[in-house]
């Protein structure tokens, strides 16, 4: 597996564009290369590069984590939803969903827990594989309570193919379960309903349950984590017991592996957009670092990967929410994550931290 997040990315794939405005973008580009193309017969109307250029800045030029499109689409969406509660948006088809505990020890030995995360990527690798289009989800969820005395954790994993994207998925499905139950205890796990939200605000929302929950998404990962991102993260391994924090917390992350074949192509497309758009002669060979990484492992049968990351924090009231909010920004600040906080969909965002975010359809969240 070799991840998306080192250097430049297609748009598409950068933001997780949802079909329509994946559509867009590409006929854009198509309209583009069009009106290009027509220069060299006859010089078109200069209205016609104008209406290229605002269209591919309203899809495509960020405004913070987003493009001026979905900044105005999350606008419309929070007016709307503050009016009624809609379900989180999810795509038929078939998912299966597991606990999974590695064998002890497996985290804790360096050599071990690169075994794991090499057997892992093979698993997505296999998945990617399986259709001539992205479109098979993996969804792994962690939840963790920490105190002075112990730390409770577990955690699930979900396998989700999109109706009609494969005639028997039930074939793909007991291959990966045969594979994950190599990586340690593995037992079919029914997820419990989502809890329905009581109360909201712009920050947290409050679930039938009692409990108060707020949601990021993780906009942007370190460089290199030594694969214990998550033990230091949620289970507080690097401070003594005494030193702390009682922390309740939920990780939640989305694969969506890509087949080899498209792989290839948007490395292709990847690198070619990088040369030719980059002038910052330091990001320019930054790029083409991360451009030679990419290319060995996809030489060595490796997939790109497409990943969503969440984060929710829970306590027992506003206050408990908000504080542990600040606590998981501070945390995520020096593993140098940027964490983007979803303001204005809190009623949806804290699905994605639970098993039933397995068949989101892709841009649900902005």
């Amino acid at each position: 597996m070799h991840s998306l997040t080192p250097g430049y990315r297609v748009p598409a794939i950068q933001r997780g564009l949802s079909p329509l405005e994946t559509l867009l973008t590409k006929v854009n580009a198509g309209a583009g290369g069009a009106v290009m193309a027509s220069a060299m017969v006859e010089t078109p109307p200069i209205w016609a590069f104008g209406v290229v250029a605002l269209n591919a800045a309203l899809l495509n030029v960020t405004a913070g984590h987003r493009s001026i499109a979905r900044w105005a689409a999350v606008g419309v969406r929070h007016w709307h939803e503050r009016r009624a509660t809609p379900r989180l948006g999810t795509s038929a088809g078939e998912t299966r969903t597991w606990t999974l505990y590695p064998y002890h020890g497996t985290m804790q030995d360096p050599y071990d827990r690169a075994g794991f995360h090499a057997a892992f990527s093979r698993a997505l690798t296999y998945i990617g594989n399986q259709t001539r289009s992205a479109g098979i989800q993996l969804h792994v969820t962690h939840h963790a309570q920490a105190d002075a005395d112990a730390t409770t954790h577990d955690q699930t994993i979900s396998v989700h193919i999109p109706r009609n994207l494969i005639s028997r998925p039930e074939r793909v499905l007991n291959t990966i379960e045969r594979e994950l139950a190599a990586l340690g205890a593995l037992r079919p796990h029914t997820p419990e309903p989502v809890p329905a939200v009581s109360d909201r605000a712009g920050d947290w929302v409050a679930l039938e349950d009692g409990r108060y929950a707020a949601t990021a998404r993780i906009t942007g990962w370190p460089a290199t984590t030594d694969d214990d991102l998550m033990a230091n993260l949620l289970l507080d391994q690097d401070r003594p017991l005494k030193d702390r924090q009682i922390k309740n917390r939920s990780l939640s992350v989305l694969y969506r592996p890509l087949p080899v074949a498209q792989a290839r192509r948007s490395a292709r497309w990847t690198t070619a957009a990088g040369e030719a758009f980059t002038t910052d002669k330091v990001k320019k060979d930054e790029n083409a670092m991360s451009s030679g990484t990419m290319h060995d492992a996809l030489v060595h049968g490796a997939t790109l990967v497409d990943i969503d990351a969440y984060l929710t924090v829970w306590g027992e009231s506003p206050e408990d929410v908000t504080q542990a909010r600040w606590k998981a920004q501070l945390d995520a600040d020096e593993r140098r994550l940027r964490l983007d906080w979803l303001i204005g969909q809190q009623h949806r965002a804290h699905v994605m931290t639970t098993a039933h975010g397995a068949p989101t359809r892709k841009g649900a969240i902005l």
